[in-house]
């Protein structure tokens, strides 16, 4: 980054991080990143189609697919124009009211991800502990007031430390470390007093992200030991069957967040680039690999899904 450009830049806008040392390389980048952009919006879109159109697929567990579906296609939607912007060079400089916006939604549909994976938990945990009153819990009611929960949860309590960001004192180089807008990013090169961004957004992080990771850990703790009380060993394997995409997406959400985490605890030593790959990875993989594990992993996805190509 060019001390002119950075002189240059104004006040109230930012200079977004692309690729460090891969800058005569940008055109080759867009080629993939494109690809999986195109894929996230392709693949989510079908299952959310799939799922509105087949009636045999109105059930409780579709719905909170159909949810995540949404939920990613938007997470893709919200970072698209700054990644490939960098890329194709068409964007450098952000400004603030933008940055502050597209840091609201990352972080909403962050939460919203990690609610709507605690209800499918929420939903397996009913299927196999409870079936007999599987029907009579999830109904389409309740499952319109977990949408609306989720919906409260993930966006209504954010604002406080996102607005005011608008009001802090930005004093040293306006360079963030990523291709997109994140909260802790900002804050990071604020000279004001960040003490309130801190201690709320790690309480929105503990309240969000960490309880939905124990609540999904105990549901499935619950779950296995149903499950090993089962007589059948094929009945046991049919029970787990279900529950194995659900796993699945629920680690490709996971494991990025805490891999991102540890880079930025532990590696400070590392690349600028290492930093903004996992950045990227922790936005873009589980909206990119969600579409693809529920289409192979579940049945009735993947035969609605080889009728609709076939």
């Amino acid at each position: 980054m060019s001390a002119i450009s950075i002189s240059n830049l104004s006040s109230s806008s930012f200079l977004l991080t692309g690729f460090p040392g891969l800058e005569a390389y940008y055109l080759w980048l867009s080629i993939p990143f494109s690809s999986v952009y195109a894929m996230v919006f392709l693949g989510n879109c079908m299952v959310f189609h799939v799922i509105r159109t087949e009636s045999s697929l109105h059930q409780p567990m579709f719905y909170f697919l159909a949810m995540l579906a949404l939920t990613d296609l938007c997470m893709g939607m919200s970072t698209v124009h700054t990644v490939l912007g960098i890329l194709w060079g068409f964007i450098r400089e952000i400004s603030l009211d933008s940055c502050i916006a597209q840091s609201y939604f990352i972080h909403g549909l962050s939460f919203m991800e990690s609610s709507v994976l605690l209800a499918m938990a929420f939903d397996r945990y009913i299927a196999i502990c409870n079936p007999l009153r599987y029907s009579s819990i999830l109904t389409n009611d309740k499952i319109v007031k977990i949408g609306v929960a989720i919906l409260c949860r993930s966006f209504l309590f954010i604002p406080p430390g996102i607005i005011y960001l608008k009001f802090l004192n930005y004093c040293r180089p306006h360079v963030l470390s990523h291709s997109f807008c994140l909260q802790q990013d900002m804050i990071r090169i604020a000279c004001s007093d960040i003490r309130f961004n801190s201690i709320y957004g790690l309480f929105l992080v503990i309240s969000n992200l960490f309880l939905d990771a124990v609540l999904i850990i105990t549901s499935y703790v619950m779950i296995l030991y149903a499950v090993l009380v089962i007589a059948s060993r094929e009945e046991r394997l049919k029970s787990l069957q279900t529950c194995v995409s659900h796993i699945c997406a629920v680690l490709v959400f996971y494991i990025p967040i805490i891999g991102l985490s540890m880079v930025h605890r532990f590696g400070k030593h590392l690349s600028p680039l290492v930093h903004v790959l996992m950045g990227n990875i922790c936005i873009i993989f589980p909206p990119f690999m969600n579409p693809i594990i529920y289409s192979i992993k579940t049945k009735q996805i993947r035969r609605r899904v080889q009728k609709l190509f076939y």
